[in-house]
């Protein structure tokens, strides 16, 4: 494993590469991968100056990114861009307010096919949750991921309680504990 903060620039290349391979494979596979190649560096670029930005990535022998965690603490106010507005609508400002704030957000968790079913992707989440402020750490994710809904299920992430009628296309997880 090698980690990162505001360096993560240096590897910017080889990272962007595996997140655009993963990212426009299934279920993602509607995404233009030169539209997701330059949207993912306009905001890695911007992430890495974030308060508390950390990155791990696990390289292959070859020197190739087989797998990626991003992330970074969560200031207050809560931003409102990307799919955060869903994420207060899902849950209630006030919510989100008490425990995504101050908590660790994995922005980013990614692992290559030809790495899958290793166990990377656990060691990876572990590796960037270690420091977490007070072990608080959460996440989002599409709802259509099932493969990784199932993931953090099984690693005993909970599924906050969304309002009623609040119902999205994201889905938020928070560490276990």
């Amino acid at each position: 494993m090698r980690y990162f903060d505001s360096d993560i620039l240096t590897v910017a290349d080889e990272l962007t590469d595996a997140y655009v391979e993963i990212f426009t494979a299934p279920p993602w596979h509607q995404r233009d991968p030169d539209a997701t190649r330059s949207a993912f560096r306009e905001r890695l670029e911007t992430d890495a100056r974030r308060s508390g930005f950390r990155a791990v990535l696990a390289v292959s022998a070859d020197g190739e990114v087989d797998g990626f965690a991003t992330g970074w603490l969560t200031q207050a106010p809560f931003r409102t861009d990307r799919a955060y507005g869903k994420v207060i609508r899902r849950l209630g400002a006030d919510w989100v307010e008490e425990f995504l704030v101050g908590s660790f957000e994995i922005d980013e968790l990614g692992v290559r096919s030809r790495a899958r079913g290793t166990g990377l992707a656990r060691l990876l989440l572990s590796a960037i949750t270690t420091t977490a402020p007070h072990g608080r750490a959460w996440l989002l994710t599409w709802s259509e991921a099932l493969d990784t809904l199932a993931f953090y299920r099984h690693l005993g992430w909970q599924e906050p309680d969304p309002l009623p009628g609040s119902e999205t296309d994201i889905v938020v997880f928070q560490a276990p504990g």
